[in-house]
């Protein structure tokens, strides 16, 4: 979203006439907005563009094609905002406490969709009166904001903005905050005060991240493979059966994973976010699978159209749901995945089938549901 000059007189106030005036007021307005972090960056060519070019060509991107189609505007922020001068990197906590053992029958959801708004809406909300002040202090500037959407390398920009180093998870990871936070960024055409760049990893010979994914999503520190990670299988492989190697390591997670955040030790003492938004609403923690399982498209909608949930969609999530069911092994799930069997989704009556068969000790338990699901299927394990 790019914001024109907005009508007004310029700011009178004299601290605000320098960068380094201007920038501290918007930190400060930051803060008042519940912001945890703020720091500003050149905008200049992030340094994992190269790295990020060859993550690309690695395949690890998986079904995630818009990134390889934009892969050019990557390069550098003018091509979200070609007058920038400046990149103004925020971060929000949205942790609001730990994660309850989960119980048979129910699903996970990551933390970041606990609550009952869609965070990209919360954090633009959030930034609009910065990008205001800038207007009022700069009349005649432009800015652009940008959470995730952009072809921005947020986490580039936020360690050279000071916010943090790349944990062996790739998540960026904060002394004082750990890694459950939202980035987002305001660029501008405006001079801001840069802040000086997180030069030092504090992660050492620590590999507990790494350790503990469940699909061996890591193929080496600091590199993750998409097609391999929970987030990525249940969120953004929302069209296609999820690989039968991958199904068990998923568990009993529907929507994202916290895991390789949940055991690192800078999260242990992090601060949990106090907004309202970001804590867990009725049906999300935990979810009832068989439920997910019988919504319709309206239901479904209904219900969870307005949160994160909504990105994979119903067919998405009710796969998931049959496949964490068949993962569980509870048998009081059978009556429902066999109803499941004549779902109007291809996609969803395959993980039923598979479900049963784990549920019922073999893989054809469904056999009388093979020719409405196999035939018209990609093959789930990547074969022909």
């Amino acid at each position: 979203m790019t914001l024109p000059a907005s009508p007004g007189p310029a700011s009178t106030t004299p601290e605000l006439s320098t960068r380094e005036g201007l920038t501290g007021h918007l930190k400060t307005l930051a803060a008042a907005q519940g912001f945890c972090l703020a720091g500003v960056a050149p905008a200049v060519e992030p340094d994992g563009f190269g790295p990020f070019q060859a993550w690309l060509k690695a395949g690890f991107a998986g079904e995630m094609h818009y990134l390889p189609r934009r892969e050019k505007a990557y390069e550098h922020p003018a091509s979200v905002l070609p007058t920038v001068r400046s990149v103004l990197m925020l971060a929000m906590t949205f942790r609001t406490e730990d994660r309850a053992p989960n119980r048979p029958g129910a699903g996970q959801v990551s933390c970041y969709a606990w609550g009952d708004a869609d965070y990209h809406d919360l954090l633009r909300d959030r930034m609009r009166p910065l990008s205001d002040a800038l207007h009022a202090a700069r009349p005649g500037c432009r800015t652009r904001l940008a959470v995730d959407t952009a072809p921005l390398l947020e986490r580039d920009f936020a360690r050279r903005s000071g916010l943090g180093w790349f944990g062996k998870n790739t998540m960026l990871l904060n002394r004082r905050h750990g890694s459950f936070f939202f980035l987002s960024a305001i660029l501008t055409d405006v001079d801001l005060a840069p802040d000086t760049p997180h030069e030092t990893a504090h992660c050492g010979t620590c590999t507990r991240c790494l350790d503990a994914c469940p699909t061996d999503a890591f193929p080496e520190p600091y590199v993750l493979d998409a097609r391999k990670c929970i987030s990525y299988l249940t969120i953004e492989l929302k069209d296609d059966p999820v690989p039968v190697p991958l199904r068990e390591g998923m568990g009993d997670w529907i929507f994202g994973c916290d895991i390789c955040q949940e055991v690192c030790p800078w999260n242990r003492k992090a601060p949990r976010s106090a907004e309202p938004v970001f804590a867990p609403r009725e049906g999300t923690r935990p979810v009832e699978l068989t439920r997910l399982l019988e919504l319709s498209e309206e239901e479904f909608a209904r219900e969870f159209g307005h949160t994160p949930l909504a990105r994979p969609g119903r067919r998405g999530i009710a796969r998931n749901a049959a496949i964490a069911l068949g993962n569980q092994k509870d048998a009081g799930a059978v009556p429902q995945l066999k109803r499941s069997l004549s779902d109007p989704e291809l996609l969803v009556r395959e993980a039923a089938a598979w479900a049963l068969g784990q549920i019922e000790g073999t893989a054809e338990t469904s056999g009388d549901a093979a020719p409405a699901v196999r035939p018209a299927m990609p093959s789930p394990d990547g074969g022909g």
